[in-house]
């Protein structure tokens, strides 16, 4: 996509200097379609928002996966479309009718010193998925790169976890890269997913889980509201999942944070989740039965936090590995054996452009009836005290999501490009 898209770009600029009355034209009603899972649509973003096209197309996604949460989260729905041509054209109709949203995007960091002993990359399922070319090692010339540590970088759209959640994502991915015949439908693939979560554990995970892999014994957490204070972050010791949400839709649609009532967002300065208001959702689950309060019409996870940046601190002896997941991505991550820390950060990158229709669950900051919308009732599972919320301005990061080779250089001119 990243070759087709620069010549497409080339192109127009070349015909707009030489006045071609349609360029222009062209280049303003351009729409990008992608067809496939969370991955595949986390892959086409990375690549839009690395390329820094001039005025770049915003993005509309068929949902062909199996949890298709980025469609859902924009009103494309999450069940597979039909491919006639009726419904073809009908998706098409829906594509130039839609409206466009800005979401936040966000950059994740990953540092460990080189270990005496053991692996320290990123594990993932088989093969790397096109997702997970982002987060890939640092070169020696990049400007986070530290000498004597290995570092990693990359960027989601949608979520990061970390725990059992991610953990059942591994087995369920590992299975279907060596059985690929067995996962062609989506109620199958969604039947097998269910399987797994109990054959893994997930839900009697007080049994088959130890207390020792649980977010608060595997890790140190902190948080920033305000630019340059981190803060400790509690994690109730029976928390067994971590999410750290950017848009309203998780495991097929749904929404773990919910809308805080009135209340909470006086106490804990809660608000809803809005897509483009540059803060992530933290929430926490204990096992898979938590996680069925989703279900219901107010439920939700633990509300742990609202911010801008989170820091997981991983220390020695704590685990000999973990699991985690971007945009339904899962890997097997090592932990160290010698006497240092794997530090994973997740910071607010900037905004990628995204279609969206009439049905779209996604909120924005602008939107002027989403006020309304934080007066629903919900009860609340932890007690954190109330935090000061503030806007994040500024960040060191300048890019993720594709591959290097990916990225246009600011210093070039796009319209000279061959």
């Amino acid at each position: 996509p990243d070759k087709v898209l620069r010549r497409v770009y080339t192109r127009l600029e070349k015909l707009k200097q030489e006045r071609d009355e349609f360029a222009a034209k062209i280049h303003e009603r351009l729409r990008i379609i992608v067809a496939g899972g969370d991955g595949t649509a986390g892959w086409l973003l990375g690549v839009v928002c690395d390329l820094k096209l001039p005025h770049p197309p915003p993005i509309a996604t068929v949902p062909l996966g199996t949890g298709n949460n980025l469609p859902f989260a924009f009103g494309w729905g999450k069940k597979n479309p039909g491919t006639d041509r009726n419904s073809v054209l009908s998706f098409l109709d829906q594509v130039t009718k839609a409206k466009e949203m800005k979401i936040d995007n966000w950059h994740i960091l990953m540092r460990m010193r080189a270990p005496e002993e053991g692996p320290c990359d990123p594990i993932a399922p088989l093969e790397l998925p096109h997702s997970l070319h982002a987060f890939h090692r640092v070169s020696s010339t990049d400007e986070l790169n530290v000498e004597g540590c290995h570092t990693f970088r990359g960027g989601f759209w949608n979520y990061f976890s970390m725990g059992m959640d991610a953990q059942v994502s591994y087995a369920f991915h590992s299975e279907r890269k060596l059985h690929p015949e067995k996962f062609k439908n989506q109620l199958v693939n969604q039947s097998t997913y269910a399987k797994l979560g109990c054959t893994q554990g997930w839900f009697a995970a007080s049994i088959f889980h130890p207390a020792s892999k649980n977010v608060a014994q595997l890790a140190k957490v902190k948080i920033m509201k305000k630019h340059g204070q981190w803060q400790d972050l509690h994690i109730p010791q029976s928390i067994r999942s971590i999410i750290c949400l950017n848009l309203p839709s998780f495991s097929g649609g749904l929404n773990p944070w919910g809308t805080p009532n009135g209340r909470k967002k006086n106490e804990r300065d809660l608000t809803a989740p809005y897509v483009d208001d540059g803060l992530l959702e933290v929430v926490g689950f204990r096992d898979a039965w938590h996680g069925l309060v989703l279900l219901s019409s107010k439920g939700h996870g633990t509300r742990l936090a609202q911010a801008h940046r989170i820091r997981f601190e991983f220390h020695k002896g704590a685990a000999e590995y973990t699991y985690m997941r971007i945009d339904g991505e899962p890997w097997k991550q090592p932990l160290p054996k010698d006497d240092d820390t794997v530090v994973v950060e997740i910071s607010h990158l900037g905004q990628v452009n995204m279609l969206a229709t009439q049905n779209c669950r996604s909120k924005s900051v602008n939107d002027v009836t989403s006020s309304s919308s934080t007066h629903h009732d919900g009860e609340e599972d932890d007690d954190n005290s109330d935090e000061e919320d503030s806007r994040y301005e500024g960040d060191e990061f300048r890019k993720f999501g594709a591959a290097d080779t990916f990225r246009i250089p600011e210093e070039v001119d796009i319209s000279h490009l061959s």
